[in-house]
């Protein structure tokens, strides 16, 4: 299905600017990604948007082809509108021509496979979309199945969180649990909690790495919690050398991750 829409008022151009919102995009179970490049890897992981959304004047590209095809082939909706009304749905002054809109995945812990991957990444009360983001997309880096987010994280589908994944929010599993659920799910399989921390830890370098190894981090300002710490199997400690007494979360979660695939690759 295709049409034209030319006005600001049009009742899916509030919808869609909906959906930049996190109670509406539970409501609704949809959520936003903008970008050519962002779509193209969404629909070459199975993932096709329920809407597209794009420019109606412009240059033939045969990337938007294709996503038009993709669309249109699952029954899909696909709208031409203008430059000031994907700004007004973006929230950007120089918006990407062309935006989708997905069905929100199933994040539950239980559609996870351990097995798929020697690496996971484990984020607790990450508050910043774009640690998240970075987070899922250095997962994507470093061949990690998926980003577990526990507790009061950000949310994965904002249009903050997605942008920063650079796509990556379609090519890692995710997944959103309380601690209480989590620690119990971990302890059913095989799988390697690991953290960074200065309790009873050993350097980050060479420490007995195994697979499936869960890298954990914790809250930008706060950190993990103790109780989170002594639950793990293995506290790395990573070298300070000037006055930071620590990284940005993201940046924490790739160094150590790359340090994991670096063990598991020899």
């Amino acid at each position: 299905m295709r049409r034209e829409i030319t006005g600001f008022s049009n009742p899916t151009v509030k919808y869609l600017r909906s959906l930049r919102e996190k109670k509406h995009r539970k409501r609704e179970g949809k959520f936003l990604a903008e970008g050519l490049r962002l779509l193209t890897d969404a629909r070459e992981c199975g993932r096709v948007p329920e809407m597209l959304v794009m420019a109606g004047a412009r240059d033939p590209h045969p990337l938007i082809d294709a996503l038009e095809a993709a669309v249109e082939a699952s029954g899909g909706e696909i709208i031409a509108t203008t430059p000031d009304i994907l700004s007004k749905i973006t929230g950007k002054d120089n918006p990407q021509g062309v935006v989708g809109v997905f069905g929100e995945f199933d994040t539950s812990l239980a559609m996870l496979d351990r097995g798929s991957a020697k690496i996971w990444l484990v984020a607790q009360a990450l508050r910043d979309p774009g640690n998240l983001g970075t987070m899922l997309r250095t997962g994507d880096a470093i061949g990690a199945g998926g980003l577990i987010l526990i507790d009061d994280c950000a949310d994965p589908f904002s249009v903050e969180a997605v942008r920063a994944s650079m796509g990556a929010v379609f090519t890692q599993g995710i997944a959103r649990a309380e601690w209480s659920e989590f620690l119990p799910w971990l302890r059913g399989g095989d799988g390697q909690l690991v953290a960074a921390s200065l309790r009873e830890a050993v350097p980050y370098r060479g420490a007995p790495y195994m697979a499936p190894c869960f890298v954990m981090v914790g809250n930008e300002s706060r950190g993990l919690p103790e109780e989170y710490e002594m639950a793990c199997d293995l506290r790395v400690t990573m070298p300070m050398k000037g006055r930071a007494d620590s990284l940005n979360a993201a940046v924490a979660g790739a160094v150590l991750g790359y340090e994991v695939l670096s063990a598991f690759d020899g």
